[in-house]
């Protein structure tokens, strides 16, 4: 590769905290007007690494270079002045201001010292405009959607000058029409010659939008190689290891439904999404539906845990209606929401409290609670399900994606349910949790619970499903057995309105 084109080349970088190295002789070079990928696990050090890279912690050793100069950076400020930006999962916006005052914010064009407002709202539009972003900068950002909010952010980094742009997981909770004008936009840039560092769990992603990738683990650097050189499977072991490859291969797990279903859908209808949905879920059986983002797919996961009332149609569990969330979890059904953060966490609660929720009733007794035994509990979650936190008491909000989303699925597991539905279970999770949640699904179906899995990731479908509905316009297109689906390629094919097995065996989806 030729120096020249390096835009930023770190080397030798070495952390610590207290005795545990977390950053050992790690090297990066980002191209410009490249998109390169960094993934690794928990504790791989990709956040360490992009921590220093912007400022928020200082390097122990090694060298940084910004265009072939030495730069060392002793807070985030200087590292914004050195043109880099890092925009996170949660947005930095200020709802309540308008896209231009949120541009500009701590940097607003003045004259003397009154704030030109008009000249903010120019500028904005100039910025969004050169991004081919249409969205009217006078407007409040709380009348945003997410993706927009997303692309505000880019204006405000480019706004600074910003060359090297770092996403942290960008369209975690995009829609799919967001996603695809997210990738539009990251096609400019890089014809512009800003350079990406793009950070993602999603490996469809990687190969979609990245020229390169480097994968992290245990604090060093295992792999740097050009996507189009690199396959799916040899990140994944690359990432994990070659003994944890297993938990993303499908196998037969002898799944053969006999008698009465546990879970039964008849005539479903929630406008405007869903239409006449009719399915049943054995006892033990992981039932996968995959659907485009908008299908309705959240709708009908919501409707069987109780939470949106239907328009016709119903929901019975063992023959017997289930109408309201209350009589969800009585009858032993338990949601892992889509939206974890808001819906499925108390977040400035600890690991210890969030788990209590759903089953205080079972530790209580008139005023008194069984402090013990709710204790023995969490703990018993926190060590089925490997959850890394220093202690019961943490707050949920300190942990990461992976570990708060294991936190929600071990509330809803100590009170023994006897239908999972899980929607999105590994959005914004790393490789190694998404594994471990893949074990935990197999185990529960195999102990008698019936599990329904929603997700983009379709990968994640075909390794854990017996059965998969394909959902199209709101009414289940495809009902088909795991065994059946050849290939990755042929589901996405479904997803898209056609039938499986109508597009010949590897077609492009």
């Amino acid at each position: 590769m030729p120096q020249d084109r390096a835009v930023l080349e770190m080397r030798d970088i070495e952390k610590s905290f207290a005795h545990n190295r977390v950053l050992n002789k790690v090297d990066f070079t980002l191209n410009r007007g490249e998109v390169h990928a960094l993934m690794g696990g928990n504790g791989a050090g990709k956040s360490t690494l992009m921590k220093i890279l912007s400022g928020v912690y200082e390097k122990d050793g090694g060298t940084i270079r910004i265009e072939g100069a030495s730069v060392a950076f002793a807070d985030a400020t200087d590292a914004r002045r050195a043109g880099i930006a890092m925009i996170f999962q949660e947005f930095s916006l200020v709802p309540t201001l308008s896209v231009a005052q949120n541009i500009f914010l701590n940097g607003e064009p003045k004259k003397g010292i009154f704030i030109r407002d008009g000249e903010a709202v120019r500028r904005a539009r100039r910025i969004l405009d050169e991004l081919g972003v249409d969205i009217d900068p006078r407007v409040s950002v709380s009348e945003l959607s997410v993706g927009q909010c997303q692309m505000v952010e880019i204006a405000k980094a480019l706004s600074r000058q910003a060359r090297i742009l770092v996403m942290d997981e960008p369209t975690a909770s995009l829609s799919e029409a967001e996603t695809e004008a997210l990738f539009a936009l990251v096609g400019r840039l890089k014809a512009s010659g800003i350079s990406i560092i793009y950070i993602s769990h999603r490996m469809a992603e990687i190969f979609s939008v990245c020229d390169r990738v480097t994968v992290m683990r245990d604090g060093g650097v295992r792999l740097t190689a050009p996507c189009s050189e690199v396959s799916m499977a040899e990140l994944v072991e690359t990432m994990l290891g070659s003994d944890e490859v297993e938990g993303f291969k499908w196998h037969d797990r002898g799944y053969r439904r006999s008698g009465a279903p546990l879970l039964t859908l008849r005539g479903v209808s929630l406008p405007p999404r869903i239409s006449d949905v009719s399915f049943e879920v054995g006892a033990g059986e992981i039932v996968g539906i995959a659907g485009l983002m908008g299908s309705g797919r959240t709708e009908i996961a919501e409707a069987i845990f109780g939470r949106r009332p239907l328009a016709a149609g119903e929901i019975l569990i063992d023959g017997k209606p289930v109408t309201s969330q209350a009589q969800a979890i009585a009858a032993g059904i338990a949601l892992v929401p889509e939206d974890r953060r808001r819906l499925g966490l108390v977040l400035e609660h600890s690991v210890g409290q969030n788990m209590l929720l759903p089953s205080l009733g079972l530790f209580t007794a008139g005023a008194f609670v069984n402090d013990r035994g709710a204790a023995r509990m969490i703990r018993r979650m926190i060590e089925a399900l490997n959850i890394k936190t220093e202690s019961a008491e943490k707050p949920a909000r300190l942990l990461s994606g992976g570990n708060q989303q294991k936190i929600v699925l071990g509330k809803w597991l100590a009170r023994r349910p006897r239908l999972l539905v899980l929607d999105e279970p590994t959005i914004g999770v790393d490789i190694g949790a998404k594994s471990e949640i893949a074990r935990v699904v197999r185990e529960m179906a195999d102990e008698g619970v019936a599990v329904v899995i929603i997700s983009s990731e379709l990968e994640e479908l075909l390794a854990v499903s017996d059965r998969l509905l394909v959902l199209h316009n709101g009414r289940i297109f495809q009902d088909v057995q795991r065994q059946d689906i050849g290939s990755e390629e042929e589901l996405h094919h479904a997803i898209q309105g056609h039938r499986l097995g109508a597009a010949p065996a590897g077609a492009a989806a």
